[in-house]
């Protein structure tokens, strides 16, 4: 009898030591990789956006900068970037890497948007302006620009507190809602007119064919709809982020590939001829962290869809990911390897935060091994520890290329990514 109750104890001891071991194993990830990080973002990527590119003549942000760092020349100034910025240092002061700085920083960004990108006529925000905002470039509406300028908003509404900017994000939400919204099959319509009138079927947009629906559109619309929901706590924006999350984990995934698709027919049929037939890996490995960071702020369960979020994650492992140095590579067809070898500084921000999150919902130490093994290769390759932020592309050859900044290209994966690992790096004591 005694026997047995010392085995009790003995099994009990032992299960509680396992049952430690995954926080204990983040723990140790944690020593090593949060200063790397923290350096990473405040002596690398802060370092380099702030405060060069603010433009203290106009507002807004200049982003034009060669490879070196250099400016080469005022540019122009697009809705996603210049709002992707705004977001970049309200958050930094949400999460309190820096005070008013950073603030006074979002607030160039938030009057600019405002006063020089937002059309006071039809609503919405103009797609391009030039560096003064006053000559109007591209004056078309795609709701993957308007999806930023919600996401900036609304964060910079959580940073500040400022009600106009929360008033401004419900009045483009609205007007998304009134003109958008796809009540028949869900999601949004992506293009119109500067009146808001739909595009001629066919035309070419911004961010392609105007007739289609693109997971990356809804990506985004889903992140932004997240910290929008946070902000306003209205009931009709948790019921569209619900519908987002329907769309993002069910609707773009091919669930005989275990992968998602980016161009979508209305009614949400897939769109496969040409090269639509192959998966972005960086998209996927964001929808991960997203999904699951739309969920909790709706207040649902992540578990159901933890089965889709491994699929997408071994999808990108099988095929996109550099077993030999880390790192994922861009895009490539339907179960082959990557065709499209370069990698992209998008790309590997993402995949560090999505193999955190994995970690954290799993205690699958092969996430954290993920994680190792692409920031390392950051580290090694990606980050310009010399000139300041991380090259945009790594080429095959292993040579670097691409501008440091440019109308796509701003301080938003990396420095989220950053700031999304730490908080969970944060976490372990």
């Amino acid at each position: 009898m005694q026997f047995h109750k010392t085995t009790g104890l003995l099994a009990a001891l032992l299960f509680l030591s396992i049952a430690q071991l995954p926080g204990q194993e983040l723990a140790d990830v944690a020593k090593i990789y949060r200063p790397r990080l923290e350096t990473n973002l405040t002596e690398n990527i802060i370092a380099f956006w702030y405060p060069k590119t603010l433009d203290r003549t106009n507002g807004g942000y200049l982003l034009n900068h060669d490879i070196e760092g250099r400016l080469k020349g005022p540019g122009t100034k697009m809705i996603v970037t210049q709002a992707r910025m705004v977001w970049f240092y309200s958050h930094l002061a949400r999460t309190g890497y820096g005070g008013q700085e950073y603030l006074d920083a979002a607030d160039a960004g938030y009057r600019f948007l405002k006063e020089k990108m937002w059309d006071q006529k039809n609503g919405g925000f103009y797609w391009e302006v030039d560096v003064t905002g006053e000559k109007k470039l591209r004056l078309k509406k795609h709701l993957y620009g308007q999806s930023f300028a919600l996401y900036a908003l609304s964060e910079y509404y959580l940073a500040t507190g400022k009600k106009e900017a929360l008033d401004l994000a419900t009045q483009l939400f609205n007007l998304m809602e009134a003109k958008a919204h796809d009540k028949i099959y869900g999601g949004y319509l992506e293009c119109f007119n500067e009146d808001w009138t739909p595009a001629p079927p066919g035309e070419m947009s911004y961010m392609g064919e105007s007739g289609f629906k693109l997971m990356n559109t809804h990506l985004h619309l889903l992140e932004a709809m997240t910290t929008f929901y946070r902000a306003s706590k209205l009931p009709l924006a948790r019921e569209r982020l619900l519908e987002l999350i329907a769309i993002q984990s069910n609707a773009v995934v091919r669930k005989g590939l275990g992968a998602c698709t980016d161009k979508h027919q209305r009614n949400w049929e897939p769109v496969l001829t040409g090269n639509y037939a192959r998966v972005s890996y960086g998209h996927d490995l964001e929808n991960i962290w997203l999904l699951n960071d739309a969920c909790d702020a709706a207040g649902i369960s992540n578990y159901p869809l933890l089965d889709l979020y491994r699929a997408l994650f071994d999808y990108a492992l099988k095929y996109g990911y550099d077993e030999d140095q880390g790192g994922f590579f861009y895009y490539g067809a339907f179960n082959q390897p990557a065709q499209n070898r370069e990698k992209s500084w998008w790309v590997q921000s993402e995949a560090c935060v999505s193999a955190l999150y994995m970690y954290r919902l799993t205690h699958d130490a092969r996430y954290l091994r993920v994680f190792e093994k692409t920031y390392d290769w950051i580290g090694k390759h990606q980050v310009d520890w010399k000139n300041g932020e991380w090259f945009d592309t790594i080429m095959p050859d292993g040579t670097p290329s691409g501008d440091k900044a440019q109308i796509w290209k701003s301080g938003y994966h990396n420095g989220r990514a950053m700031m999304e690992c730490l908080e969970i790096l944060k976490a372990q004591k």
